[in-house]
């Protein structure tokens, strides 16, 4: 890097972490905390909810989908916002008319208290996993994008993030997630402006030429729907499956939303970023292949078309704006995962009963976690990285068939809630020894759980269906 881009990643990396300093003299209790005091603007939510789930994986792996094939993956995306609209539509009323803190305090009124910790010990695993090695992933980018050692990518992303997320909490986050969002997705635009600006056609010639070889095709219209992820039935429900489950019953997503100032406010923001996800994938995509007629099909190692890009054909300048839109990606999933386990372990663990110290001790302690995950393994552990990746589709399927169960009319014991839940998540990891498409997997490990739940609860003795209900009826019977 030139003293110009080291400039604009130090400048970036300072004013991130002293805005979280200075945002944080508002919180005063650990519903600013966490929550925001339940006033942010469904835009600023909209946007963090976007760049909460773009990862530096997401930012570097599109362009690549687009440099190797075509833009099939944007099937995906329109389900996506079909997924969303069902959250809106289904779960977020029931999480306003509660008023909950945390999504799995509806699971505690529902079925008792022991099955609203064994949810939330289920996303605090799933997260603790999936993010910790996620960051590792992420750091890798980041040591290749701007030759930093990895070890140092760590500690810096963990640090700066660190800094502002314990200052200013979920309000400083959100915003943050903002700026972050608007700034790596200028980085994909001026990614396709500068190619534009320097093909040797312009850029309408350039999408025909695209178009001729097939690489800008949407629809696949292949017909073996549980085999190939890809087919557009497959990827279309999958989509909406898996935005269902992530944006619906992991908290790290809903959290957002809750501190909207109302309902309509919040579908808003889950359904807005929905159209901003199409969008970005759209950008991306688009940069991928013009980075294919810009490099004349070079061979590049998978994953590594855009940051080679940048690394190697980015003038001085540019280079920095766009190394500071990689850091982005990677401090919006963390400062959201800290947040996110801290909050939910105060709110499902410990009751509620925490100071705001507290609450910024147990999001160090979420910090040091994810930081020494990323720390203690490296790059050669795949397989970890690979597991870390998938887990969350591993334990999304079993969540929402639990909130699904809370919604019917039966008594469940909590051992076949508990058996159920299990079941769903077990299963996910059998489909993968049998070539099912993985899109798939969500809507199975559904089924699993619900059935099972179903069955073990009719082999239980009469005197142990005992209802832990605390006396409300299914959410699914109540009306606002």
């Amino acid at each position: 890097m030139q003293t110009l881009d080291l400039a604009i990643i130090i400048g970036f990396l300072v004013a991130m972490a002293g805005y979280g300093i200075w945002q944080g003299r508002s919180n005063r209790t650990t519903g600013d905390y966490f929550l925001g005091g339940r006033n942010l603007p469904w835009i600023v939510a909209m946007f963090s909810i976007v760049a909460t789930e773009t990862s530096v994986l997401t930012f570097v792996s599109v362009p690549g989908i687009a440099y190797r094939g075509d833009w099939t993956f944007l099937q995906l995306a329109l389900g996506y916002i079909f997924g969303r609209i069902l959250v809106s539509a289904v779960l977020l009323p029931v999480y306003f008319r509660e008023g909950v803190d945390s999504i799995y305090q509806v699971i505690g009124r529902r079925f008792g208290s022991s099955m609203q910790k064994l949810a939330s010990t289920v996303f605090l695993v799933t997260r603790i996993l999936a993010d910790g090695v996620r960051f590792l992933a992420t750091a890798v980018v980041v040591e290749v994008v701007t030759g930093w050692p990895l070890s140092v990518s760590v500690l810096i992303i963990g640090i700066v993030t660190l800094i502002y997320t314990l200052a200013g909490g979920i309000r400083t986050i959100v915003w943050i997630d903002s700026i972050q969002f608007v700034l790596y997705l200028f980085g994909g635009i001026i990614t396709i402006a500068f190619i534009a600006a320097n093909l040797d056609t312009g850029l309408p010639e350039a999408l025909g030429v695209l178009a001729e070889k097939g690489k800008m095709k949407i629809i696949n219209h292949d017909w073996r729907l549980f085999s190939e992820p890809w087919a557009f039935f497959s990827a279309f429900t999958g989509g909406i499956l898996l935005s269902f489950a992530s944006h619906g019953v992991d908290y790290m997503m809903v959290q957002r939303v809750l501190g909207c100032k109302n309902l309509n406010a919040a579908k808003k923001a889950m359904i807005g970023s929905g159209i901003f996800v199409l969008l970005q994938f759209m950008v991306f995509l688009l940069a991928g292949s013009l980075i294919y007629l810009f490099l004349g099909d070079v061979q590049v190692e998978k994953d590594r078309e855009f940051a080679s890009f940048i690394v190697n054909h980015l003038p001085v300048g540019l280079k920095g704006l766009l190394l500071a839109g990689v850091l982005s990606a990677a401090m919006s999933t963390l400062s959201s995962s800290i947040n996110s386990l801290a909050s939910s372990t105060v709110t499902d663990l410990l009751g509620g009963k925490a100071s705001l110290g507290d609450s910024r001790l147990i999001s160090f302690a979420w910090a040091t976690i994810l930081i020494s995950i990323a720390l203690v393994f490296d790059e050669s552990d795949s397989a970890i990285v690979v597991l870390g990746l998938k887990i969350a589709s591993f334990t999304y399927g079993g969540l929402l068939g639990l909130f699904l169960l809370s919604g019917s009319g039966k008594h469940f014991h909590t051992w076949s809630l508990a058996a159920g839940l299990l079941a769903g998540m077990t299963s996910v990891f059998a489909l993968e020894y049998t070539g099912t498409a993985w899109t798939w997997y969500i809507a199975f490990s559904v089924m699993v759980n619900i059935t099972v739940a179903w069955f073990v609860e009719s082999l239980l003795p009469e005197k142990n269906r005992r209802s832990l209900n605390t006396g409300k009826p299914a959410w699914f019977k109540r009306r606002l």
